[in-house]
């Protein structure tokens, strides 16, 4: 395939999948590893996408509406998601009572949380067991529960969340702009988000660097209000204009 072809079949499943990743492209299109990784850089220094570890996500332009699953987010920026998750886990403290969100970047502050003296609720299937598991005191909403993300939504579970008040809140999130803020592509979502963050003291996203510049189509908070925990920032817009926490690497 030459590589013009290559690139518009790569630009052509950017928009039907918002990420993709090397393995992806090298089963789809069936050049090297190394071909792949130059022509990502190509076409990132052409303003087509960016780059992010082991792949790429199309632009903010291209608004992005289909939701990937769990499954399909697990296998993406994983050493990311491990560093953020590591490092808010060191914010939980004896006696706070906390919200976490549904999603991968979430399950890996799971995975890291040892305290065991708070309490926790979750709207995550996932997250409850594992928290269970541990010997934490967990609650969950009820609602629908939404089998691409293992979320419980609805209006049962935002009744169950009004009536809670968190010192702290853990979100996860689809894309991050200044100019759209906070965003996710399902409605239901967006209203449980909302609504853990407007109960909440503290409250903090949950963002590996390949969700800035990306717009879903429902905001559920302003860029400014809430805290953001990364792995980097390379637009240092980002930075000025909003409270950013950098979870450092080993």
């Amino acid at each position: 395939m030459l590589t013009e072809e290559r690139w518009k079949t790569i630009l052509s499943l950017l928009e039907q999948r918002e990420t993709i990743t090397i393995t992806e492209l090298e089963d789809e299109i069936g050049a090297s590893a190394s071909t792949l990784r130059r022509d990502l850089t190509k076409l990132a220094q052409a303003g087509k996408l960016r780059k992010i570890h082991g792949g790429a996500a199309a632009l903010e332009s291209g608004m992005l509406v289909r939701e990937l699953t769990m499954d399909e987010k697990s296998s993406i920026n994983s050493l990311e998601k491990e560093r953020i998750g590591r490092y808010a886990a060191l914010l939980i403290e004896p006696d706070d009572f906390v919200y976490i969100d549904a999603g991968t970047t979430t399950a890996m502050l799971v995975e890291y949380i040892e305290e065991k003296d708070a309490t926790y609720v979750t709207n995550s299937v996932m997250h409850a067991r594992k928290l269970a598991r541990k010997g934490c005191r967990v609650f969950m909403p009820g609602g629908e529960l939404k089998a691409s993300t293992e979320a419980l939504v609805g209006p049962l579970a935002i009744d169950s969340l009004r009536k809670y008040h968190f010192t702290k809140c853990f979100l996860g999130t689809n894309g991050v702009s200044l100019r759209a803020g906070f965003t996710t592509p399902d409605p239901n979502e967006a209203l449980i988000k909302q609504c853990a963050f407007e109960q909440s003291l503290q409250c903090w996203c949950l963002c590996d660097s390949s969700k800035f510049d990306r717009v879903t189509p429902i905001t559920f908070a302003p860029f400014s209000a809430i805290q953001i925990i990364t792995d980097k920032i390379e637009n240092p817009a980002y930075a000025r204009s909003g409270s950013v926490e950098i979870a450092e690497a080993d």
